[in-house]
């Protein structure tokens, strides 16, 4: 059944509860009249001053519902809208009754305010734009344009943020089809004021000339829309500092389906999408309750902020949390309650955009089979493993599918995985409905585990299908420990996604590794891949690295206690069982003893080497490692980070290989010293005279490279007498700019260097200081840019060393210089994280 739109209405779609207490507008209009009429048109700033008092009297009334009942978005965006409403109306009454009155109107002196953008669907925000078109019959219509300059005068002294059009129905009509944004806000827009039967020919012809026959193009047009700002906003709908306006899965997602159904179906509500058959009863009020939840959550971002803030950053966090009576639980603070809130939130409108647009395209593929040159013909479709295949997409052939055997719903996942296969939005629908009948029985069945496995491991890309099966509420009933953390946020600066977005992303990276496509940022994982004894023992691994966060202990520890209860269940045995939980427990092994501890120290190896015992576990962790930073979020992985973790894995597997500790300290030295000497060529004789003043300890630490480096530039500095030598340069395999700085050693020598170093805006990743016989510092130092990139441009390097220089020679005063440039990032303040300094004697 087609539905028709909805009758323009002048009132919001929902009704506001105790409007008089929001706004009274028969008592401000009589004010305003009675003003007007003591003064005239003198009477203007006492007018604003009447218009501006009952605005913030409406703001404060609002702001006290909020406050009183935090969750309740729709009829808080309402009332902002409804106060809107009845300001332009009051607004407009007194221009045309007091300003610019004409008794005897003519047919070009007609005007329409059209409410548009969230205005016009009645989802105003405390600080949100105030978007209105005008309407007029005629491009020249000198009293609707004075009407008009009034009203935005009016509005811009009470401090009112106007997004503001004024057009022609034809004009309207002409710009609506070449401009998708004036389409968007046409389709949403309500009649707030004005001549209604030009409001009802704007519509008429909206429908007639421009959506009739554009659905198609309509659709595509959004969802490449809608694209672009996932893409702009992080591209997941698990960012941990989301938007909740634009990011994915938030309000402009929920909007996206509304104007789609309402464009193809001619719907006037989000409730009529049910009638129409693109949402379920059930999925419209989820659709309901996400939207509140979403509108209250930004209604509160407003206020506290005091301006149109749409991104939930750290420190609102916690605040909205508690607005909105979050309270802490064991394990589980009111902040990170809250925020799992919200990832399941937008998760749950991921899952109905992907089930609305899914649905949507099959409607509108059976509509052009039954108009196109083929109509009436109908193809059977082909059946796999009791599954019909229509179009890519796996379909279950019937509604008690699943009912009938539970285990289907592992089966499903796993067979699309294996044969590169979509699934039916229907029997996706169908899997999250029954997805309660996941039990015990169904966790201990031995098929059900295996199909696990094999999806879990599989050879195509398993991150899609569990990706698809976390959507559909299968992957937690499955694995109750996942569930655990499914939307669960990580509340600190270093994680970008929830635990269960970030856990699906390694699995992915992993996959990728495998399959060799990401071998130019890991060949060492990507050629070490194949030597591993049990693949899927490793996939096992990365799925529960972090499976026990948030139980309130070590989750390294906890996770291991999960692993051992996990793993046969799968079906894996016993050495491959005793790995994973070896994994899990020391997932976080190699990159702490990388970026915290002395590479160079032989200390430091046996250490690690001692931990690790066998080149198995060794390729294992050190894969682990890899897909564990770089899920962490963009960025997170980088040259540097590679370096460490290969000189550890380089070090580690020439020890495990030899079975004992390695090459002595002195012939240690002596092949280093005989490596710079080729590199240096016809200067190898320095190694013989500066490198004598310079002890073991600098050759062992340092690279052959950077050895070479400063043995020349001391070389240099001493045939010209300076005292002061700095060089900058790019350093591409180590992902930074090396500093290397050789000058007379004296106390307070290294801070001031690296206050130079901060002054100058870079970031110091890597330092090693040394001091020669000579009494000079031999200080190297790796650096880079807030985005963690080197500074390449020779104008960035100069900066950097002129800061060192100014530091050492005192030109400026370090510690104001300091103080102005705060060493933590502005989010940090969201954290109370307490200095702490540790001491460890046995390490290196």
């Amino acid at each position: 059944m087609r539905l028709r739109p909805r009758e323009p209405s002048v009132n919001p779609p929902r009704r506001v509860p105790s409007q008089r207490a929001i706004i009274d507008r028969r008592a401000l209009a009589d004010e305003i009249a009675a003003l007007f009429a003591a003064g005239g048109e003198g009477a203007r700033g006492d007018i604003v001053k009447a218009l501006r008092a009952a605005l913030d009297a409406g703001r404060a009334e609002l702001a006290r519902r909020l406050a009183e009942a935090p969750s309740a978005g729709h009829d808080i965006t309402g009332g902002y809208s409804f106060l809107t409403d009845q300001l332009l109306r009051v607004i407009h009454d007194h221009v045309t009754t007091h300003l610019y009155p004409v008794p005897n109107r003519t047919a070009g002196e007609r005007l329409a305010i059209l409410a548009v953008g969230g205005y016009g669907r009645a989802e105003m925000a405390p600080h949100s734009d105030i978007d209105i078109a005008f309407i007029t019959p005629t491009r020249r219509a000198p009293w609707c344009e004075q009407v008009i300059e009034a009203m935005l005068y009016l509005l811009w002294d009470l401090g009112l943020k106007v997004g503001h059009s004024s057009r022609t129905v034809s004009d309207a009509m002409r710009m609506a089809k070449e401009d998708l944004t004036i389409r968007t806000a046409l389709l949403e827009s309500r009649l707030v004021w004005g001549d209604q039967a030009l409001y009802e020919e704007l519509r008429t012809r909206f429908w007639n000339e421009v959506a009739k026959g554009s659905e198609r193009q309509f659709l595509t047009q959004k969802l490449a829309e809608r694209d672009a700002r996932h893409k702009r906003m992080g591209d997941s709908r698990y960012v941990v500092e989301p938007n909740v306006k634009e990011g994915k899965g938030a309000l402009r997602d929920l909007q996206t389906l509304y104007w789609i159904g309402k464009y193809v179906h001619h719907v006037g509500a989000a409730a009529e999408l049910v009638d129409v058959g693109l949402l379920t009863p059930s999925e419209y009020r989820s659709f309901r309750r996400a939207e509140g939840f979403l509108l209250a959550a930004r209604c509160h971002m407003h206020i506290l902020t005091d301006r149109a803030e749409d991104r939930l950053t750290f420190d609102l966090q916690r605040q909205v949390a508690e607005r909105m009576q979050f309270a802490d639980r064991p394990g589980k603070s009111a902040v990170e309650r809250f925020m799992q809130y919200y990832f399941l939130q937008v998760k749950r409108v991921g899952s109905l955009t992907g089930v609305f647009l899914a649905h949507l395209d099959e409607e509108m593929a059976k509509k052009r089979a039954r108009t196109g040159f083929f109509a009436g013909f109908t193809q059977r479709p082909r059946m796999f493993k009791g599954y019909s295949v229509e179009g890519g997409r796996l379909r279950a052939p019937g509604d008690d599918w699943f009912r009938a055997d539970p285990v289907r719903l592992i089966e499903v996942f796993q067979l699309a995985e294996a044969e590169g296969l979509e699934i039916h939005p229907e029997t996706m629908r169908q899997a999250g409905r029954d997805a309660k009948l996941i039990d015990a029985k169904v966790r201990r069945d031995k098929r059900a585990n295996a199909l696990f496995l094999d999806l879990l491991s599989g050879r195509k890309d398993p991150e899609i299908a569990l990706r698809w099966m976390n959507e559909a509420g299968v992957f937690g009933r499955f694995v109750p420990d996942f569930g655990r953390v499914n939307a669960q946020m990580q509340f600190d600066m270093y994680h970008h996604y929830t635990v269960d977005e970030h856990t699906i992303r390694a699995i992915g990276l992993l996959s990728q590794i495998e399959r060799g496509l990401l071998a130019a940022d890991h060949p060492r994982a990507t050629r070490e891949f194949p030597k591993l004894a049990s693949r899927r023992a490793l996939y096992v691994a990365v799925l529960l690295h972090d499976i026990a966060k948030g139980r309130g202990g070590d989750h390294s520890v906890l996770g291991a206690e999960v692993s051992h209860r996990l793993c046969p269940r799968f079906g894996l045995d016993e050495k491959e069982t005793d790995l994973v939980a070896w994994l899990v427990l020391q997932h976080l092994l190699m990159s702490r003893t990388a970026q915290k501890r002395d590479l160079t120290d032989p200390k430091t190896i046996e250490d690690f080497v001692g931990e690790v015992q066998s080149l198995e576990r060794l390729r294992n962790l050190a894969i682990l490692t890899a897909v564990d930073i770089r899920a962490v979020g963009p960025g997170t992985w980088n040259s540097w980070k590679a370096q460490l973790l290969g000189e550890l894995y380089d070090a580690s597997q020439e020890q495990l290989r030899l079975g004992h500790k390695g090459t002595g300290r002195k012939q240690r030295v002596t092949a280093k010293k005989d490596a710079v000497a080729r590199l240096l060529g016809e200067q190898d004789h320095l190694v013989d005279s500066h490198g004598a003043l310079l002890g073991d300890a600098y050759w062992i630490a340092e690279p052959e490279d950077v050895i070479a480096s400063n043995l020349t530039q001391y070389d240099a500095a001493r045939a010209a007498g300076e005292q002061l030598s700095i060089i900058c340069a790019v350093d591409e395999a180590r992902g930074a700019t090396r500093i290397s700085v050789i000058a007379a050693d004296h106390p307070g020598l290294f801070y001031r260097m690296a206050g130079g170093i901060h002054v100058a805006g870079a970031n110091i990743i890597d330092a090693r200081i040394h001091t020669a016989k000579s009494g000079y510092a031999f200080d190297n130092f790796l650096v880079q840019d807030h985005n963690g990139q080197p500074f390449r441009e020779q104008a960035q390097m100069d900066r950097i060393a002129k800061g060192i220089s100014d530091a050492l020679l005192a030109r400026i005063e370090l510690v104001p210089k300091l103080a102005a440039r705060p060493l933590a990032h502005s989010r940090a303040k969201a954290f109370d994280v307490a200095p702490r300094v540790g001491f460890d004697n046995d390490a290196s």
